[in-house]
C-alpha cells in the first residue's frame, strides 16, 4: 500500500512538473524532481503531528478565502453563559455596617424577630385572669404546642427543653409566611428590559431561603442537643448510650454484642454529625423551591402575573407551616432519642 501510494506521488508530481516547463519554457532537473518528493514524504508522516501549511496560487488563495468565511458565517455562534434565572441561590448584599455585609435574607430576619418580641410585649403587658385579644392567641398557641410535644416526650422533658422548639417553631413559621407577602423579592433595585422591569437586587428575600440561617438554627439546635444530653445522663451515661451494648447477654455472645454496638455507635456517631446539614437542606430547599416557583408563575403570563400564583400562595400556606412542624418534630424526636430513658423514668414514676 505505501510502494503504490509512493508511486502514486511520484508520477503525480512528474505530471506537474512535467507540463510546468511546457508552458513556461522552462526545464525542471530530475534533481528538483527528488527534492518535491522527499519533501512531500516528510510532509506526509510529520502530519499527524504538526499542522501543515500550503503555498497556494492568488485564484486558490481567493476561492479558499472566501470558502473559509463562508464556514464562518454558516458556523453556529459560541452559545452564551446561560443566565441565572428566578430566585438566586445567594442572598444578595445590600449595605455594609463597620465592615460587615448585610443581606437581603438578614433584613427579613431581623424585621420577623422585631415583630415577634414586639407582639410578645404587647400580649403580655396587661396579663388578665380571662385573656382576650393577643394575649388570647398567644396562650392558645403556647398551651397547645406544650401540649403537644409533652404527648410524646414528657413532662420532665419538655419542661427543659420547650423553650427552644416552641421558639424555633413560631419564628420558622413567621419567616416562612413573611417570604410570602407581596414585596419580597419584587422591590429593589433593578433596570428596565423588553420584558418589563427586572429586579437585580431584592430588598426583601425569604429569611428559611437562605441556607445560612437554617443551617444556623440547626448548629444551634446541636449545640442544645449535646447540652441536655450530658445535662440529662452525664458523660459517661452518654458514652453508653452511644457504644454500650442493650440487652442481656452472657459468654462469647456478650463480647459479639459489645464489637457491635461499638460499630453502630461510630456510625450513629456520623448520622449525628450529618442532622445539622439534614436539617438546614431540608428546610432551606422547600422554601427556595417554592419562591422559584411563585416567581415563575407570575411571569409565566405578563398580562395575569397578579392572578397566576394566587392558587400556590395557599399552597406555599400550607407548605410554610408543614416545614416549621417538620423541623421542630425532628429537633424534638432527635433530643427523644438520646434522653428517652431519662424521660420515661418521671412517667414510670407517676404510674
Amino acid at each position: 500500500m505505501l510502494a503504490q501510494s509512493r508511486d502514486l506521488l511520484t508520477n503525480g508530481f512528474d505530471l506537474g512538473l512535467a507540463q510546468v516547463p511546457a508552458r513556461e519554457g522552462i526545464k525542471i532537473p530530475p534533481r528538483l524532481k527528488v527534492q518535491w518528493l522527499s519533501m512531500v514524504l516528510i510532509a506526509l508522516f510529520a502530519g499527524p503531528g504538526a499542522p501543515l501549511t500550503f503555498a497556494v496560487s492568488p485564484e486558490t488563495g481567493a476561492a479558499s478565502a472566501i470558502s473559509a468565511s463562508t464556514e464562518v458565517q454558516q458556523a453556529p455562534a459560541a452559545m452564551p453563559e446561560p443566565k441565572e434565572h428566578g430566585l438566586p441561590q445567594k442572598a444578595v448584599e445590600i449595605a455594609h455596617l463597620f465592615g460587615f455585609p448585610i443581606t437581603n435574607s438578614m433584613v427579613v430576619t431581623w424585621i420577623v424577630s422585631l415583630c415577634l418580641i414586639i407582639f410578645a410585649q404587647v400580649a403580655t403587658r396587661s396579663m388578665k385572669l380571662v385573656p382576650d385579644g393577643a394575649q388570647n392567641f398567644l396562650e392558645w398557641l403556647v398551651e397547645s404546642l406544650y401540649e403537644f410535644l409533652k404527648g410524646f416526650l414528657g413532662e420532665h422533658l419538655v419542661n427543659r427543653t420547650f423553650w427552644f422548639f416552641a421558639t424555633i417553631f413560631i419564628f420558622v413559621l413567621s419567616a416562612n409566611w413573611v417570604g410570602l407577602i407581596p414585596g419580597v423579592g419584587t422591590v429593589g433595585w433593578g433596570h428596565q428590559t423588553s420584558q418589563g422591569f427586572k429586579i437585580d437586587q431584592p430588598l426583601f428575600r425569604g429569611a428559611n431561603a437562605d441556607v445560612n440561617l437554617t443551617l444556623a438554627m440547626a448548629l444551634v439546635f446541636f449545640a442544645c442537643w449535646i447540652v441536655w444530653a450530658l445535662w440529662e445522663l452525664g458523660p459517661l451515661g452518654f458514652l453508653k448510650e452511644l457504644f454500650a451494648p442493650k440487652g442481656e447477654s452472657t459468654g462469647p455472645l456478650k463480647v459479639l454484642m459489645a464489637v457491635v454496638f461499638l460499630v453502630v455507635g461510630c456510625l450513629e456517631i456520623v448520622s449525628i454529625l450529618f442532622r445539622p446539614v439534614s436539617l438546614s437542606f431540608r428546610l432551606y430547599g422547600n422554601i427556595y423551591a417554592g419562591e422559584n416557583m411563585l416567581e415563575t408563575m407570575a411571569k409565566l403570563v405578563p398580562s395575569f402575573g397578579w392572578l397566576i400564583p394566587i392558587p400556590f400562595y395557599f399552597l406555599e400556606l400550607m407548605v410554610g407551616l408543614v416545614q416549621a412542624l417538620v423541623f421542630m418534630l425532628l429537633t424534638a424526636v432527635f433530643t427523644l432519642l438520646i434522653c428517652q430513658h431519662e424521660a420515661e423514668t418521671p412517667a414510670a414514676a407517676h404510674d
